[in-house]
């Protein structure tokens, strides 16, 4: 049986290209939607929120400052609003993929700050949204690249 010489190069056919292709695109948008709709309900709620309304559902923040829990509520919003629109808009498409890193590190403190503080029971989400921003930082960067749109 004589092999397709694309398949040597380790292209395969354009059946197995299109499908992983295809799923990994559509896999890194659920985790991308998924980590935007957490930082945008998180942001807006450590924004809008009063501080003693705020803390009967994020324990936290009663012992810090409200300007820092606003300064946190403001990146969270910023970060949910710059992991969607540049991909959806493909308008500096690239946006996203900072996006995730700088929703990856916020959660990286967050997990710090909890341990520190003895909140151990606490990191389980905030490693789940780690591993999906950096799965969607990744995914961006390397394998299900959005395009700018053409002028």
């Amino acid at each position: 049986m004589a092999l397709n010489t694309n398949q040597t190069k380790g292209e395969g056919t354009m059946s197995n290209q299109t499908i992983p292709s295809k799923t990994i695109n559509i896999l890194i948008w659920i985790a991308q939607v998924v980590v935007a709709i957490f930082f945008l309900m998180a942001g807006t709620s450590h924004l809008m929120m009063p501080l003693e309304k705020l803390a009967t559902t994020a324990p936290w923040t009663k012992d810090v400052s409200l300007p820092l829990v606003r300064f946190i509520g403001f990146w969270e919003l910023l970060g949910g609003i710059g992991l969607l629109l540049p991909s959806l808009l493909r308008i500096k498409p690239q946006l996203s993929y900072w996006a995730a890193i700088g929703l990856a590190t916020i959660m990286l403190f967050a997990m710090v700050f909890h341990i520190s503080r003895g909140e151990g029971a606490m990191i389980g989400i905030h490693f789940v949204l780690l591993f999906l921003a950096g799965f969607t930082a990744w995914g961006r960067r390397k394998k299900a690249i959005i395009l700018p749109r053409s002028a």
